[in-house]
């Protein structure tokens, strides 16, 4: 049986203290690793190591910083394959979509190699008699990162790469579900000059995660994953001085206008709904089409791609989506198919009996498809995290407006249409952090931030882009004047600018 530790210190240590957890492989449900579940005092050794190499790492310059990502951007080339049938064999997702987590996660690093650039700060010459004004950017020390099964490279990347290059070392608790591909991650930063130190790993669960909400030599953490858990990590990482940003759930809204192309709506709703068996937090789990012409036709070429879903092993190049990461996820999708069900939302596609020959005990389920489904519904209100597309009539265009806009999740929505002036009004008026238009999964590029609002985000600052260079990074403002031999005696009032 493999066994998976933690990566501290520049090298991958065993876990000492006897807490394991499983690792399974979706798709057969079959345990393949135990991972280690790291306790206080081994969080606190990586924390001591990221602690000791923050000096002259800090001290190293922007430039040379940079040299590390690109290096690590080529190395990662050489066995991209290889690191994307790793993700695959323990997330579930196909290969196609791993090779895609794998390249979302690398175009921020790509974004990281502007160091220099982005870490520059404002000069004013001469801003009063003799004086010079000026501002730097300067890392903030030990952070941290806490991510999610359902993006084992790319989140991790998103977390790390704009970290380190600012200068800051790391620590990294992804989740005990995936932990391969984040673990050779760090080797591979390793291998690309990242001295020993900077980027550790620590494979845990909460024993490990309250260790780095409550040590003071932490400065800084983000999470991503469910919303309850963000708020948890926010309210306890801010009262003990931390700077948090924190990103959970979504209720992502598709709105289907009567003048869309129909077939480039059911296109994406197919991709964007059940790509990946809808465990991204993107995923378009709410079809919204406008009027009940819209919404027939729209059913009518929907149900027959629903029923076309290809579901196959992770390592079918032919199929759709794979399985879901694990047994437990699989059964609480289900629960949620059950409750539509039970609420009165019409099932068209029922895949809950799906079972794959030769995979019986993996943890597959066919694409599911509600139609008639109500605000008030279970389905409707809470996140479900699986392949199941929920249909939402709006009777008119404000009503479409108000669905997403009065959700308590505010993570992406999209709107089909031709009319440019539609778009432009949903787009200011619509109550959501992330928009698309005739764009199902709007996730914006790594030069871009991402974040949602209301209780998909936590915090002021997103993530990547300039905000992620913000959130890394303290800014110190100088005032400087060299005597000129002229002595001007106390000043007793406020320093002004005449």
């Amino acid at each position: 049986m493999r066994e998976i530790g933690h990566f501290i210190g520049g090298k991958e240590v065993k876990g000492g203290f006897g807490r394991t957890g499983d690792v399974f492989n979706p798709n057969t449900g079959e345990v393949q690793a135990k991972v280690a579940l790291a306790s206080k005092s081994e969080t606190e050794q990586a924390i001591a190591n990221a602690q000791a190499a923050f000096p002259a790492w800090a001290a190293t310059n922007p430039q040379r910083r940079a040299r590390v990502m690109f290096k690590f951007l080529e190395l990662i080339q050489g066995e991209y394959d290889d690191l994307a049938r790793l993700l695959s064999s323990e997330h579930g997702k196909t290969f196609a979509d791993s090779k895609g987590d794998i390249q979302r996660g690398l175009e921020v690093v790509e974004f990281a190699c502007g160091i220099p650039h982005l870490m520059k700060g404002e000069y004013t010459d001469g801003a009063g008699p003799g004086i010079d004004l000026y501002s730097v950017r300067q890392p903030l020390g030990v952070v941290a990162g806490i991510t999610p099964f359902n993006f084992p490279a790319m989140i991790p990347l998103w977390k790390c790469a704009p970290a380190i290059a600012c200068g800051n070392t790391f620590i990294l608790k992804p989740s005990e579900r995936d932990p391969s591909v984040p673990m050779r991650i760090a080797e591979l930063f390793l291998k690309a000059g990242l001295p020993e130190g900077v980027l550790n790993v620590v494979n845990g669960d909460k024993e490990a995660v309250d260790a780095l909400l409550t040590d003071k030599r932490i400065k800084a953490i983000g999470f991503v994953g469910s919303s309850d858990i963000a708020q948890y990590i926010y309210a306890t990482g801010t009262a003990h001085g931390k700077r948090v940003q924190c990103f959970g759930g979504a209720k992502n809204h598709m709105i289907v206008m009567p003048d869309a192309d129909l077939d480039q709506a059911v296109d994406a709703l197919v991709g964007a709904g059940y790509g990946s068996a809808g465990e991204r937090c993107m995923a378009v789990s709410v079809a919204v089409p406008v009027g009940k012409t819209t919404a027939d036709a729209l059913m009518k070429k929907l149900v027959p791609r629903v029923e076309s879903l290809k579901v196959g092993p992770s390592t079918d190049l032919q199929a759709d989506y794979g399985p879901m990461v694990t047994r437990a996820l699989l059964d609480k999708v289900k629960g949620y198919v059950d409750s539509g069900v039970k609420e009165g939302a019409k099932l068209v596609v029922d895949g809950r009996n799906f079972k794959l020959q030769g995979y019986e005990n993996g943890n597959f389920i066919g694409g599911c498809l509600f139609d008639e489904v109500t605000p008030d519904m279970k389905i409707y209100k809470e996140e479900i995290f699986g392949p199941v597309l929920s249909v939402v009539r709006a009777k008119d265009y404000e009503e479409a407006v108000r669905l997403p806009s009065e959700h308590e999740y505010g993570n992406g929505v999209a709107i089909f249409t031709r009319d440019g002036d539609t778009a432009r009004d949903f787009t200011n008026r619509v109550q959501v952090g992330m928009v698309g238009v005739n764009f199902a999964i709007p996730v914006p590029l790594a030069y871009h931030t991402f974040g949602g609002w209301k209780r998909s985000g936590f915090g002021d600052l997103n993530q990547h882009g300039p905000d992620s260079i913000r959130f890394y990074t303290k800014t110190k403002t100088v005032t400087a004047r060299w005597p000129s031999g002229t002595k001007e005696g106390a000043e007793f009032v406020i320093p002004t600018m005449k």
